[in-house]
């Protein structure tokens, strides 16, 4: 019985020293757990703390006014300076022809020989008339002199009374007649010498001249072609340009009107040709803009006397645009596009300042500012997304803002 309860005593305190140790490891991971807690509310305390006290870092770059002319590129195509298709004004056969395509002449140079010998016979058959009606004038000024002396010898002896006043009528009417028979005559003269120099005229036409200096562009006449002259329907005979000076046409946007005038200098590129620029000069435009695309059709000369460049070549033409007035540019980077519009971020104090912005003109790169800044703003490059105003900043880094060659 004793031996039992020993046994049963030392089970009890068996018993009671786990339960301390158990009670005493919980207690242990107790503590644990609250001092790791408290540590880590600590720490986002102080991430939070550190979060609110932090100042963005950010780029910055000083704005200043330009008033340099602003470069523009335009597509265009160059054209010949004079073009002209050349019609026969003589009916009949091509007899020689002088020149083929590609051939380079001067002005006045033959181009082909009609022959004409209906136009010819024409000719002769004036001529004749004209000799035959000179002749008849001659014949009707004899006349009208032998009825003027006539007259005068009668109206004498009528005062004298040697002849009947009858007599006297006749004569004076006939020498009348004589000297109007004498104005058809010199009139009819007039008109066929017209006729004579229309048909000289026409015959000149049998020599096909060249209008002014160039190439020769197309031909549609052989040698033996029949050809007719009509003003409607000439058959045509060649086609030639001027290309020792070629039309460049071009279409100027409305926001470069102003600034442009005769006279500017402009350079020419054609794309098959890189690293050569060919010299022009803008020489004239059509005063008004189109009313669809408000653009200006403009002509710019370039000087073509080597023969190198071709009429109807596609290229691009560069002008230096003077500008109205002073702007502003800054880097596309700046802007902000929020509910409110376009603005951008300045540094002024330590703070950010929103403005808003009136854009005139943006090419992807730059922008130029209408309003809304200020020579010697310090504008804030890639502002963070929660940027707002009044927000404390650093800059690291600031730069001058610097035109490309586009403004």
């Amino acid at each position: 019985m004793n031996e039992q309860s020993k046994e049963s005593r030392s089970r009890r305190r068996l018993a009671a020293a786990i339960l301390s140790i158990s009670v005493l490891g919980l207690g242990l991971l107790v503590a644990y757990g609250v001092r790791a807690h408290g540590q880590r509310q600590a720490a986002a305390l102080a991430t939070l703390q550190q979060q609110e006290d932090m100042v963005p870092e950010v780029r910055t770059a000083i704005v200043a006014t330009i008033d340099k002319p602003r470069q523009i590129d335009l597509p265009g195509s160059t054209e010949a300076f004079n073009s002209a298709t050349i019609l026969a004004r003589a009916t009949g056969y091509i007899d020689k022809r002088f020149v083929d395509i590609g051939s380079r002449v001067k002005q006045g140079d033959v181009l082909a020989i009609i022959a004409a010998p209906d136009l010819d016979q024409q000719l002769n058959q004036a001529r004749a008339q004209l000799a035959q009606d000179q002749a008849a004038v001659q014949q009707a000024r004899a006349n009208a002199n032998l009825a003027q002396a006539t007259n005068q010898r009668t109206n004498t002896l009528v005062k004298q009374g040697w002849e009947t006043k009858e007599q006297g009528d006749i004569d004076r009417l006939t020498y009348q007649s004589q000297a109007a028979g004498l104005q058809v005559a010199q009139v009819n003269v007039q008109a066929q010498q017209a006729a004579v120099a229309r048909l000289e005229k026409l015959t000149g036409f049998e020599r096909v001249i060249a209008p002014f200096p160039g190439t020769i562009t197309s031909r549609q006449i052989d040698v033996g072609s029949l050809v007719t002259a009509d003003t409607s329907s000439g058959t045509p005979l060649f086609s030639i340009d001027r290309t020792d000076v070629l039309r460049v046409r071009i279409f100027v946007p409305q926001d470069y009107v102003f600034g442009l005038k005769d006279g500017d200098a402009a350079e020419v590129i054609v794309p098959e040709v890189p690293g050569r620029i060919f010299k022009g000069k803008v020489t004239r435009n059509a005063s008004s803009l189109d009313q669809a695309t408000r653009t200006l059709q403009t002509e710019v000369d370039v000087d073509n006397s080597a023969g190198f460049l071709r009429a109807g070549l596609y290229c691009s033409v560069k002008l230096q645009v003077p500008r109205q007035a002073p702007t502003i540019i800054i880097p596309a980077q700046a802007l902000i596009f929020d509910a409110e519009g376009l603005s951008a971020a300045v540094y002024r104090d330590g703070v950010v300042r929103l403005r808003h912005l009136d854009l005139e003109r943006d090419d992807g790169a730059q922008v130029e500012v209408r309003s809304g800044l200020e020579p010697g703003d310090q504008v804030i490059l890639n502002p963070p997304l929660d940027i707002q105003d009044g927000m404390k900043v650093k800059p690291i880094a600031v730069t001058q803002t610097v035109a490309t060659a586009g403004y």
